[in-house]
């Protein structure tokens, strides 16, 4: 009888293929962070320098431009100019008067009164030397006075700005809206009862109605500098003043 046994395991070692691997270089931790903190340091570096070179450069700049200023004002500051103001220097200073004081000096005759635009200002006889729109409202000279019954009292004024601009407002003003006018103990009452607007030719016509008392005012348009506007009103009532 055969006997079949188990293959016996040969103890010799089965070949293996052997792949030569290039070594991996390694950087250590320590190394890679020294390095990357030199860099930054000199991009650091490197943008102050900048900067302190841009600023540098702007300061000698602007400097430049401020000397060369002030050496062309001195130019122009002559030396009288400088004894001027050294004079106006040694001076007491002089306590500047209101306005309104310099209206006391004249001797109005009357006054004008127009609520809605709470306008209150006095006018001057005819003749006066003041009576001009560059100080006052301007009575022309072809005006009767109001107590004159089917007179017509023609007052003109500036608009516009300016402290004697007093008739700036009434482009505001509507038909129907009163104005008042006191004259030797009288207050006068009127009611515009037209608007009107005409070329400036240096003459104006009014058309009003010759049988009632009437006032007219004149004024430049309000942003028309080539026109001028007339407000006519007729009298409605006259009362004597309140003392």
């Amino acid at each position: 009888m055969k006997f079949i046994g188990r293959k016996k395991k040969s103890n010799k070692p089965t070949p293996k293929m052997h792949v030569e691997v290039s070594p991996k270089k390694f950087i250590k931790p320590k190394e890679k962070m020294r390095s990357l903190f030199r860099l930054n340091t000199l991009v650091l570096i490197s943008t102050l320098c900048i900067m302190i070179g841009l600023f540098c450069i702007s300061y000698n700049y602007i400097q430049t431009k401020h000397e060369l200023a002030f050496d062309t004002m001195n130019r122009k500051i002559k030396p009288k100019d400088i004894a001027k103001a050294e004079k106006k220097k040694e001076e007491p200073k002089q306590q500047s008067q209101p306005v309104q004081q310099e209206e006391t000096k004249y001797e109005y005759i009357g006054f004008l009164d127009i609520p809605a635009i709470k306008l209150s200002k006095g006018f001057l006889d005819r003749n006066s030397k003041y009576n001009n729109v560059d100080r006052n409202i301007l009575v022309l000279k072809e005006s009767d006075y109001p107590d004159v019954e089917k007179g017509n009292l023609i007052i003109a004024g500036h608009s516009g700005t300016g402290p004697k601009a007093f008739f700036k407002y009434l482009y505001k003003l509507k038909i129907g809206d009163i104005a008042k006018v006191t004259y030797k103990g009288y207050v006068y009452t009127y009611k515009i009862v037209n608007i009107e607007q005409q070329p400036k030719t240096g003459t104006i016509t009014i058309n009003r109605n010759y049988e009632k008392r009437t006032l007219t005012l004149i004024t430049c348009t309000f942003e028309n500098d080539t026109a001028q506007t007339i407000y006519l009103l007729e009298n409605t009532k006259v009362e004597k003043e309140e003392s």
